[in-house]
């Protein structure tokens, strides 16, 4: 017998069907559309993007700011189309460059930072932490543009998150996979 439509699994391949005007994210086969961001948002990603990317020039980690692919694969899929997790980031830095292909990323990223929005913080917080933990990212910031703060997630050697550090707008935080890299957060946060 047939799946219903609250059964059914969804996987890449149906977010390879769905409008390229829409943002959609699957977790665990269950599609979620996102809402547009606001513009600060926007500004803040672009901020955080622009110091990344200054620092990342002419080196062999990439960043790519959203919208971008990241498929997370649990394993046991066949091929690439059986993925049932697929988050677009606002943030995602990659350094193996295998794991780049020409739809996004095929496995998880070293680091990646969502900006938390009215729509997003269940997601972020909850469901996008606990896929990223266990797809094995090492570095997971959480940024809250209404309090000014971000709370940065490091991998432990358990595969587990260690409890957060926690950053304000007069911090800068050293990036633990480039410890030669500062994020000064005042001009993250000083947008606008």
């Amino acid at each position: 017998m047939p799946l219903s439509q609250e059964e059914k699994k969804y996987t890449y391949a149906d977010y390879l069907t769905y409008p390229e005007d829409e943002r959609w994210e699957i977790f665990d086969g269950v599609p979620l559309m996102q809402a547009a961001p606001a513009p600060i948002h926007q500004e803040i990603l672009m901020e955080l993007s622009k110091q990344i990317a200054v620092y990342l020039t002419g080196k062999t980690c990439k960043i790519y700011p959203a919208p971008f692919c990241v498929r997370l694969p649990e394993g046991y899929e066949k091929d690439d189309k059986e993925v049932k997790n697929i988050v677009e980031p606002d943030i995602s830095i990659i350094c193996d460059k295998f794991k780049i292909d020409e739809m996004g990323c095929n496995g998880a990223p070293d680091m990646i930072i969502e900006i938390i929005s009215p729509s997003s913080i269940k997601k972020d917080r909850f469901l996008k932490f606990n896929m990223y933990e266990k797809a094995g990212v090492k570095e997971y910031w959480i940024v809250e543009p209404d309090q000014k703060l971000v709370s940065v997630f490091l991998l432990q050697t358990n595969g587990r998150f260690s409890r957060p550090e926690m950053y304000t707008d007069e911090d800068s935080i050293n990036v633990s996979i480039f410890p030669d890299l500062v994020i000064n957060l005042s001009t993250v946060f000083t947008v606008s």
